[in-house]
C-alpha cells in the first residue's frame, strides 16, 4: 500500500488537539509531553478527513492530468495524517499500553479504508495512467521519472486495474491483514512480558558477572519482589544463557523464549496460517502466483528463482563450517567434563567457553571498555570523521520518554541535518529487538525543504545503582548497525518523502547499517574511544587484537541461523495453497537444511517471528545476507583506502546515503564502488573457502 507522506495543514476543528496544530518545537518537533492517548482518535478522523479533500481536489481538477497536478500533488497529499500515523504508531512500538494497543485495533481498518479509498480509485488511476502513458514527452528528471514509475506501479500493484467486485474482496482481505499483523506482534510483546524467573537463593546466580547480579536485583526491586529477575528481555536472558552452568534453569529460560505464541494465551499459529493465506490470495488477485512473487517484482533480487538460487549458494559453501562450529563447541564440552549431548540451551555457555579458551577473550573483559556514553561518543566520532556531522544533546526537545535523549545534527558548514532521538533501555511498553525509524522524512516543497526527524530505539543492559550500563560486543554493533540507518535517514537529500532516506528496495535498505558494523573490530576506531568505565585507561592493544581475531568465531554457525529464518520467510510466502499442516511441521521442513542444532519439542520460530509477520521482511528476511554481501564488497574499498578516508565516504554518501530510492539501487552501487558486487566477498569476510 501506497505510504502517504505530510499534509501542510488541517481544518480548524479540534484546535486543541496538540496532534493537529502545527508543531512549534525546535526544528518542527512533535510536542510529545502534550499528547493524550484520547487524542489519537479525533486527530486520525480529522486528517484522514483533511486528505480525503485533498485527493477529491486532485480527481475533481477540470485541468488535464500533468506530473505537478496529479503525480506531485498526491505525493504530498495526506502530509497530517502520515505524522500523526508515525507519533502514534511508532509509540506503539516503543512506549505502549493496553489502551493503545486496543486504539491500533481500532484504527486500523480505517486506515487500511483509507488507502484502499485512495489506491482503488478509478479517477485518480486514470489520471496517473494518462501521465504515465504520456512520460516520454514530459522532459522529467531522474527523480521525478522514478517517482511517476513508482507512483503508477503502487496503483496498479494495489488493486487499480482490479474489477469492481475484486476490488471488494480486494478491501475485505487488506482490511483483515492489517488487523491480523498487529494482532501478531501485540501477542509476541504480551508472551514476552509473561514470562519471568525469579530467584531467590542466591546460589542459582552461580557464574552470573557482577553486571547481570545487579541487574537481576534491579529488575526484581522494580517489580516490588525479593531476591532476583530474570526476563525474557535480551539484556536479561542472555547473560543467563551465557554463564550459568545451571542447566535446569537454562532450558526453562530456552523453552519459555522459543516457544512464545506456540500455543497458549497468547497464541499466534492460527494468525500465521491466515496471514500467509491472506497474503497469497491477494497475490493470486493480483495475477501473481505466490505473494513472494508479488514481492521480489519490487526488489533488486527480482523474483523468486533468485532469491532461493541464492540462498542455496550460500547454504552449499557453509553448511559443512557450520557442523563444524557445532562440533568444536561439543568436542570442548565434552573434553570439560559435560557427560550430556550439547542441547540448545547449553550452547551459549559453551561457546563463551570455548570462545575465552581459544582467543582468551570473554565478555568481561570487554565490557569495561563499552561504556554506552563511550560507545555513542564512538559512533558520533565516526559519523564526524566520515560525513563531518556533529551531535549535540538538546534537553529542551521534547520527547516521549525519560530515557529518551534528542541531539541536533549539523553538518561541516553548520547546516541543520536532523534531529536525531536515542532511546536505548528495555521495558515493557516497548517491544523487544532494536530498530530505526524516522517521525518524519526529507521532502522538499515548494523550494521549502523539511528535514528528517529520526529514531534509534533498542534494549541494551539498564545503569544500576552501582554499574553504568556497559555494552556487549555484540550490542556495540547493533549500536553502529542502528546508526547506520540512521545515517541513511539523517543524510537524505531530495524533493519526495516516498523516494527519500531509508525509503529504497528492501533488499538494499540494510547496506548502510551493516556496513557501519565493520567499523566495530577496527583497532583505529576502538582506539579513538574505548576506555575503561572505571580509571579511563584505553582499551589495550592486545584486547583489540583479540576482538579482531576472533570475529570469525562460530561465524558459519551465526550464517546457518540467519540463513534458516531466510528459509522460514520464503517457504511462508512462496505457498501456493493455503497450509493445512501444523505450523511446526511446517518450519522444521523449511529449516532442516540448515538445522545444526538439535530440534526440540514445542520448539517454535515463527510464531513470534514479528520481522515477517508483523513487521515488512515478509519474502524478504534474506535481504540480510543479501545487503552482506553488498556491505562485504563495499568495505573493502575502505579497507583499501583507509576506514576513515573522507573520499570514499564522499562517495558513498553521494551515491548511496543522500540517493534514497531515487535511482535503481545496483545503478547506485555499481556508481559507488565501480561493479557488481560478488558472493565471494562474504565468504572472503567469513574466512569460508
Amino acid at each position: 500500500m501506497m505510504t502517504l507522506p505530510l499534509l501542510n495543514g488541517c481544518s480548524d476543528a479540534n484546535t486543541d488537539n496538540p496532534l493537529l496544530k502545527p508543531f512549534q518545537g525546535l526544528h518542527g518537533t512533535p510536542p510529545f509531553s502534550s499528547i493524550r492517548i484520547e487524542d489519537y482518535a479525533p486527530a486520525f478522523d480529522q486528517a484522514m478527513a483533511d486528505a480525503r479533500l485533498e485527493i477529491k481536489a486532485i480527481t475533481e481538477n477540470p485541468e488535464a492530468p500533468t506530473f505537478s497536478n496529479t503525480i506531485e500533488a498526491l505525493e504530498f497529499s495526506g502530509q497530517k495524517l502520515s505524522e500523526i500515523s508515525s507519533i502514534f504508531f511508532n509509540l506503539n512500538e516503543s512506549n505502549t499500553n493496553d489502551t493503545m494497543q486496543q486504539l491500533s485495533l481500532e484504527l486500523s481498518p480505517k486506515l487500511t479504508e483509507f488507502h484502499n479509498d485512495i489506491s482503488l480509485n478509478p479517477v485518480l488511476f486514470e489520471r496517473v495512467r494518462r501521465v504515465y502513458e504520456g512520460r516520454d514527452t514530459l522532459q522529467l528528471t531522474q527523480e521525478q521519472a522514478q517517482l511517476l514509475e513508482k507512483t503508477y506501479k503502487s496503483f496498479a500493484r494495489n488493486g487499480a486495474a482490479l474489477s469492481d467486485t475484486d476490488k471488494e474482496t480486494y478491501r475485505q482481505w487488506t482490511s483483515e491483514l492489517a488487523q491480523l499483523t498487529l494482532q501478531f506482534g501485540q501477542n509476541v510483546l504480551a508472551a514476552t512480558n509473561a514470562y519471568t524467573l525469579h530467584l531467590t537463593d542466591s546460589t542459582q546466580l552461580a557464574g552470573l558477572p557482577a553486571y547481570a547480579v545487579e541487574g537481576a536485583a534491579a529488575e526484581a526491586q522494580e517489580r516490588g519482589l525479593e531476591g532476583w529477575v530474570i526476563t525474557l528481555q535480551a539484556p536479561s536472558m542472555i547473560p543467563f544463557m551465557t554463564y550459568s552452568p545451571n542447566r535446569e534453569l537454562k532450558e526453562q529460560i530456552w523453552r519459555a523464549y522459543n516457544s512464545r505464541c506456540n500455543g497458549g494465551e497468547f497464541d499466534n499459529t492460527a494468525n500465521i496460517k491466515r496471514i500467509t493465506e491472506l497474503r497469497l490470495k491477494l497475490a493470486n488477485l493480483l495475477g501473481y502466483a505466490t505473494y513472494a512473487d508479488y514481492v521480489l517484482e519490487e526488489r533488486m533480487a527480482e523474483n523468486t528463482a533468485t532469491v532461493n538460487e541464492f540462498l542455496t549458494q550460500l547454504q552449499g559453501k557453509s553448511i559443512v563450517a557450520a557442523h563444524a562450529d557445532v562440533k568444536a563447541v561439543s568436542d570442548y564440552a565434552h573434553r570439560q567434563g559435560a557427560d550430556y549431548d550439547l542441547m540448545p540451551w547449553d550452547f551459549g555457555y559453551w561457546s563463551e567457553k570455548l570462545k575465552e579458551q581459544q582467543f582468551q577473550l570473554s565478555e568481561e573483559m570487554t565490557k569495561p571498555y563499552f561504556k554506552l556514553e563511550n560507545v555513542q561518543r564512538g559512533v558520533f566520532m565516526l559519523a564526524e570523521k566520515l560525513y563531518g556531522l556533529t551531535f549535540t544533546e538538546n534537553p529542551d526537545i521534547d520527547v516521549y520518554h525519560p530515557d529518551v535523549k534528542a541531539f541536533e545534527v549539523k553538518d561541516s558548514s553548520g547546516r541543520f541535518m536532523a534531529v536525531l532521538y536515542m532511546d536505548y533501555f528495555p521495558r515493557a511498553s516497548k517491544r523487544g529487538g532494536a530498530w530505526m525509524t524516522d517521525f518524519r522524512g526529507q521532502s522538499i516543497q515548494n523550494g521549502k525543504e523539511t528535514r528528517p526527524l529520526v529514531s534509534v530505539v533498542t534494549n541494551f543492559t539498564k545503569p544500576t545503582d552501582s554499574l553504568p550500563s556497559l555494552l556487549t560486543f555484540d550490542e556495540v554493533t547493533t549500536l553502529l548497525h542502528e546508526f547506520g540507518h540512521a545515517l541513511h535517514g539523517m543524510l537524505a537529500e531530495g524533493s519526495y518523502p516516498s523516494l527519500t532516506g531509508t525509503s529504497v528496495y528492501w533488499d538494499f535498505v540494510e547496506l548502510p547499517s551493516q556496513l557501519m558494523e565493520n567499523w566495530a573490530t577496527e583497532k583505529e576506531f576502538l582506539d579513538l574511544w574505548a576506555v575503561h568505565y572505571q580509571d579511563g585507561t584505553p582499551i589495550p592493544a592486545e584486547l583489540v587484537q583479540k576482538i579482531k581475531e576472533s570475529k570469525n568465531f562460530l561465524a558459519a554457525y551465526s550464517h546457518a541461523r540467519q540463513l534458516g529464518f531466510g528459509l522460514d520467510d520464503m517457504a511462508w510466502h512462496s505457498i501456493t495453497a493455503p497450509v493445512s499442516e501444523d505450523v511446526v511441521t511446517f518450519e522444521r521442513r523449511a529449516m532442516k537444511p540448515v538445522q545444526v542444532l538439535p530440534v526440540v519439542d514445542g520448539q517454535c520460530v515463527s510464531t513470534s517471528f514479528s520481522h515477517i509477520f508483523a513487521g515488512g521482511y515478509a519474502a524478504g528476511y534474506y535481504s540480510y545476507k543479501w545487503a552482506e554481501v553488498l556491505e562485504a564488497d563495499a568495505f573493502s574499498l575502505f579497507r583499501e583506502k583507509g576506514i576513515f578516508n573522507r573520499e570514499v565516504a564522499d562517495s558513498f554518501r553521494t551515491n548511496i546515503l543522500s540517493k534514497g530510492g531515487s535511482e535503481h539501487p545496483m545503478t547506485l552501487y555499481v556508481r559507488f564502488r565501480g561493479h557488481k558486487p560478488d558472493v565471494q566477498a562474504l565468504f572472503d569476510k567469513m574466512g569460508i573457502q
